[in-house]
């Protein structure tokens, strides 16, 4: 194939940001190429410099190993003139430079590449704040199923401790969701305040999660006891004095009469 065919010097990439677990979309149409490519082409390639990462001619596809069949170009969309790479399950690792190509020609050797579209994706690590009461559960999302291990840096220690590796049994207080991307951190405690970070294989973080662990305001159980309902005795205690008043309600107006 020849692979000479060079991008156009004024060719500015679109920028994608995404997060990692996410699914991503890489624009591409060729329908603005249609008088180069062919009325129905249906050969693209998307290489991320200086690798091709996936390539596919109608039925017939390939992919990079590492993307492990997380890429695809629906067909009929191909053919209709929208060449966009889907990205499943997005990985920190793939953020970079993608460009995109329709191949043409007839024989292999007078094949060509005519450039569509370059894209500059960047794929950054979720970031959130979340707060419970001791006692309750707390779920860490994990976000893909490429993530490896959750590490965790209480509020008042600069060292970080292994809390779960995947694989690993579910204990007492950790179990991982048996369908889901899901941890569950069982009965908090105070000492469970600090920051949750989830790491995929290479070390590389796919989630950042601040965790505040805080008793009921004193406040809040006071109001809390306001509206609790009289029972027992002090429910008694109620009711005679409602009788008492209505007893002398109805004598003050006899006397009335």
């Amino acid at each position: 194939m020849d692979n000479s065919s060079a991008l156009p010097p004024a060719a500015q990439p679109l920028s994608i940001m995404s997060t990692a677990g996410s699914q991503v979309v890489l624009p591409c149409s060729w329908k603005p190429h249609q008088a180069e490519v062919g009325p129905s082409s249906c050969h693209v390639q998307w290489v991320s410099p200086p690798f091709t990462v996936f390539e596919q001619n109608s039925e017939d596809k390939w992919q990079q190993e590492r993307f492990d069949g997380r890429l695809e170009v629906p067909t009929v969309k191909l053919q209709a003139g929208d060449c966009s790479l889907i990205i499943k399950d997005a990985q920190i690792e793939d953020t970079g430079r993608y460009e995109s190509f329709m191949v043409v020609g007839g024989a292999r050797s007078m094949k060509t590449r005519v450039f569509i579209q370059s894209v500059k994706l960047s794929v950054t690590d979720n970031k959130s704040w979340d707060s419970h009461h001791p006692g309750e559960d707390f779920v860490l999302e994990l976000h893909t199923r490429l993530s490896f291990t959750v590490v965790f840096q209480g509020r008042n220690n600069s060292a970080w401790q292994e809390l779960w590796k995947r694989g690993d049994e579910n204990s007492e207080r950790v179990e991982k969701h048996p369908v889901l991307e899901q941890l569950t951190i069982k009965k908090l405690r105070r000492s469970d305040e600090g920051i949750y970070k989830v790491l995929n294989e290479n070390g590389l973080s796919v989630s950042t999660v601040q965790l505040s662990v805080t008793e009921n305001s004193p406040s809040f159980s006071a109001h809390r006891k306001q509206e609790n309902v009289p029972t027992g005795e002090a429910a008694k205690s109620s009711c005679s004095a409602l009788l008492i008043v209505s007893l002398l309600v109805l004598s003050f107006q006899i006397h009335r009469h």
